[in-house]
């Protein structure tokens, strides 16, 4: 089954070939004979009831400094293409938003992966809210007067942007720490979205657990360890992946939500596991199957375009 796939992402120029996910997708597509087409997200437009997009006929290999090649600029209607992966990075910002809204004018007629509406409607940090007993003790708060009140309830927290990515603009607050009000002014002053807060989960230090999921079902982990010193474990700010086993928590907590993942159309989904806590549910542009790939011999890749095969033969 030849697929016609436009890719909505990120600048590919810039991608490490041995990290990047959608590269691995995308690699993934060519070989089993579907065709790419790659745009970026200002080259997106509604007109007279089309969805369409300025891009290119993309081809990928896997050589450094060489990894891609592009035709000639073109306009495309994305209606008449199979599949759309919708993975450009966030942050989730009214531009994010509206993007999913204009494909979810064309979808599900064109499949597009991640669903636009779950999307939307599944922020990484507010979807986890749904299951309370899975996660650490968590507030989200615009009021400096109620983070406040939140760590004098819990001591020890973490502090970070609600629509935030990659470890960006997350800080850890100690009881003693007297930064609070100076990094609420901070944020307040950067936009007027309220503010996550998580109780500290000193097992981080052993790493945050990144477990992917292919509709709705769990196909294997890395662990993410921090550098020393370091609070953040994300792999965009220094953090190092290494193999790891999935356990019974692990797959308890994927027995709960993998049902909802499926039924929502969130077909690849990460998850943050810390010391068996359920920090994050990651819906836009999840990372992780090229390590995974690599530590366990697990093509998640290959596993993601079954499950989009699949429906599209529904």
């Amino acid at each position: 089954m030849a697929l016609k796939v436009a890719i909505q992402m990120d600048p590919i120029a810039g991608v490490d070939i041995n990290a990047d996910s959608t590269f691995r997708l995308a690699e993934e597509a060519q070989a089993r004979g579907h065709s790419l087409f790659y745009y970026h997200v200002p080259d997106l437009a509604w007109e007279g009831g089309r969805v369409w997009a300025f891009g290119h006929d993309l081809e990928v290999r896997r050589e450094k400094g060489n990894h891609y090649s592009l035709g000639e600029r073109r306009k495309q209607d994305l209606g008449e293409v199979d599949v759309i992966l919708l993975r450009q990075d966030p942050p989730f910002d009214m531009s994010y938003i509206t993007n999913t809204h204009l494909l979810e004018m064309i979808h599900p007629e064109v499949l597009v992966v991640n669903d636009p509406f779950w999307v939307r409607n599944c922020p990484e940090k507010l979807l986890v809210l749904e299951f309370l007993d899975l996660t650490p003790p968590t507030m989200i708060a615009r009021s400096l007067e109620a983070l406040r009140a939140f760590r004098e309830e819990h001591g020890d927290m973490i502090v970070k942007p609600l629509y935030g990515n990659g470890g960006a603009g997350i800080f850890r607050l100690t009881p003693a720490d007297g930064n609070l009000a100076a990094l609420w002014e901070l944020f307040a002053g950067i936009n007027r979205e309220p503010l996550i807060a998580q109780k500290f989960l000193p097992a981080v230090e052993k790493g945050d657990k990144r477990v992917i999921l292919v509709d709705g079902e769990p196909v294997g982990a890395i662990n993410r360890v921090p550098q020393k010193g370091e609070t953040r474990s994300n792999m965009h700010v220094g953090g190092r992946p290494e193999k790891i086993a999935m356990d019974d928590r692990d797959y308890e907590i994927c027995a709960r939500i993998g049902p909802l993942l499926k039924e929502r159309g969130l077909i690849f989904t990460g998850i943050d596991v810390i010391g068996g806590m359920l920090t994050e549910i990651n819906v836009t542009s999840p990372t992780g199957i090229q390590e995974l790939e690599r530590f366990d011999g697990t093509n998640a890749a290959g596993l993601i375009w079954d499950a989009i095969e699949r429906r599209r033969a529904a």
